[in-house]
């Protein structure tokens, strides 16, 4: 009688032991498939040096295309609930000043040695936990950063759109990290994917990680960046001005020269003010082209200001040309958009639609995944009141025939 109890209980144990395993392992792989959505519910908890503030995220359960982009960041470690770190001002207030070498009353100083300036570009790529090696020890989740010796007089949001490119990516990110660190910043990476088919809108995602950057922290200048271009000197510095900035003044694969006065792509800083004040990039231009410039009249025509650069031979960048990469379309109607002397009002933040399916904070980038839903010229023609001009008539000439 004892060994049939015995018998059945080891029975029953193992049936239970069985249901266990089971249900570990499928909750392991449901937790593996969790995305983190846009609902934020922020609060904010005070501890002896710094101050916490606590994301927590709604869990839902991620659609196979959306698997496949987060799949593409293998090795890279994340997050999905999040404690924003920023300094507590009670303790980070009586800090001094960052007050780095190569601050701004050098940028034109020729009794320094330039070749301390000069930054040397890796072009080796590396997994994603080889490049948190390099650079993750002191990093907090969602690639933030700032000096634990001194005070920073500024917040900054780095801002890189994004879709398809991870070497460009991974190359860019072993790179500026050391570069923001050497500058005592206090600086977030924030990389805005465009999820989807539609044309790529560059200018759309950078409104967009504007709005979610300022949802997490309260940034007050901001670096919009193209993941393809990396910075060649220390003193050029990362800091917003009191007038927008143009960044990437001499780029390798133009020979290291401005290639026109309204040049105003690929690295541009924004203080907050400037930035809203301008209502922000864009929307409306789908493909290739077109709002770099309209960006440029906006800070002329909205702001009534002029842009500001660093000397040429400090604001230099190396281009990666390599990967394969190639442009999207060009926008054949972007030069009838930007010719019309639309209202900027009627364009920019205030009409940024965006479906976003998830934020990850990855330890070396907070990663913002988004759908644009395209709009049609002819709507966007119609919402600005841009009116066409009537196609040219077309002379013939009539040959007289000779009698």
């Amino acid at each position: 009688m004892f060994q049939n109890r015995r018998t059945v209980f080891l029975f029953l144990c193992s049936i239970a032991f069985v249901q266990a395993l089971y249900y570990i392992i499928t909750l392991q792989i449901k937790k593996n498939q969790t995305i983190i959505n846009s609902g934020l519910a922020i609060s904010y908890e005070y501890s002896s040096d710094i101050t916490k503030t606590s994301v927590q995220n709604t869990v839902a359960l991620l659609n196979p295309s959306i698997q496949t982009e987060l799949s593409s960041f293998a090795n890279a470690s994340f997050i999905i609930s999040h404690n924003f770190i920023k300094p507590d001002p009670t303790i980070y207030n009586s800090y001094p000043i960052c007050n780095v070498s190569f601050s701004n009353h050098n940028l034109s100083s020729s009794n320094h040695n330039l070749s301390s300036y000069r930054v040397t570009v890796s072009k080796t790529i590396y997994p994603f936990d080889i490049i948190e090696q390099h650079h993750g020890e002191d990093l907090y989740p969602g690639g933030h950063w700032f000096p634990k010796t001194c005070r920073t007089e500024q917040r900054l949001a780095i801002i890189i759109c994004y879709r398809n490119r991870e070497l460009h990516l991974k190359l860019y990110l072993d790179n500026i990290h050391s570069f923001l660190k050497q500058q005592q910043l206090d600086y977030t990476i924030f990389v805005v994917n465009q999820h989807g088919q539609q044309p790529f809108n560059r200018a759309a995602l950078f409104n967009v990680g504007f709005l979610e950057a300022m949802k997490l922290y309260s940034f007050d200048c901001f670096i919009f960046h193209d993941v393809d271009l990396l910075p060649e000197d220390l003193r050029n510095v990362y800091k917003c001005g009191e007038k927008p900035r143009h960044m990437s003044v001499a780029v390798d694969k133009f020979n290291y020269r401005l290639l026109y006065s309204s040049l105003f792509g690929g690295v541009t800083a924004f203080s907050l003010s400037d930035f809203t004040g301008a209502n922000g990039y864009p929307t409306v231009y789908w493909g290739w082209g077109g709002e770099d410039d309209d960006m440029y009249l906006r800070v002329t025509r909205k702001l009534k200001k002029t842009i500001t650069r660093y000397p040429i031979e400090i604001a230099r960048y190396k281009m990666i040309r390599t990967f394969n990469h190639t442009s999207g379309k060009a926008n054949p109607d972007r030069h009838t958009i930007l010719y019309s002397k639309y209202d900027y009002s009627q364009d920019g933040i205030n009409t940024t639609n965006y479906d976003l399916h998830h934020v990850v904070f990855y330890k070396l980038f907070t990663f913002i995944n988004v759908t644009l839903p395209q709009e049609s010229f002819e709507h966007i023609r119609l919402r600005l009141n841009i009116k066409l001009k009537p196609p040219k008539k077309k002379v013939n000439a009539v040959r007289k025939k000779k009698v």
